[in-house]
């Protein structure tokens, strides 16, 4: 275990995890604490920056957001004034789900949503081909999703 977390903490994260819209009382049932104990733990684990943020997830398709692309993007130069600018242009797309730096052939990984194949070329055409500091993008369509979370793997 890392950081000051024990078992219990563990325990409450997986539960949050799954169905962070359990009240505390539901929490420690599921942990094996009373309620007062349980909350405090909650609100330490939110203070210590180990719950960011809680929200609801949606279903993508169900929103018509049924094109889902990997993209690859290689910059001209790999200095920081061009990443910086590279990095503030990318948050500005709501399109844009996940943006990672990464070691090898190409710089970033985007992960991209859109309605469908025509909007992800508007997308593409208008938004991010007008990034400056790009040298090339490769996209890749993703058919469809084996598997999909956001839980960690925590060691209980």
């Amino acid at each position: 275990m890392s950081g000051g977390l024990d078992k219990i903490d563990y325990k409450i994260l997986s539960v949050l995890q799954q169905d962070a819209s359990l009240s505390a009382a539901e929490v420690a049932e599921s942990v094996g604490l009373s309620q007062s104990p349980c909350w405090r733990r909650i609100q330490r684990l939110k203070d210590d920056g180990y719950i960011t943020k809680i929200v609801a997830l949606l279903d993508r398709q169900k929103l018509g957001l049924r094109a889902q692309l990997f993209v690859q993007v290689k910059v001209v130069k790999n200095d920081r004034a061009s990443l910086a600018e590279f990095s503030e242009a990318i948050r500005a797309f709501p399109e844009v789900m996940e943006c990672h730096v990464v070691l090898g052939v190409f710089d970033f990984l985007l992960r991209v949503v859109a309605k469908d194949m025509d909007a992800y070329e508007t997308f593409y055409f208008e938004k991010l081909s007008r990034v400056p500091h790009i040298l090339e993008v490769t996209s890749y369509v993703a058919a469809s999703e084996i598997k999909t979370t956001t839980a960690w793997p925590l060691q209980i």
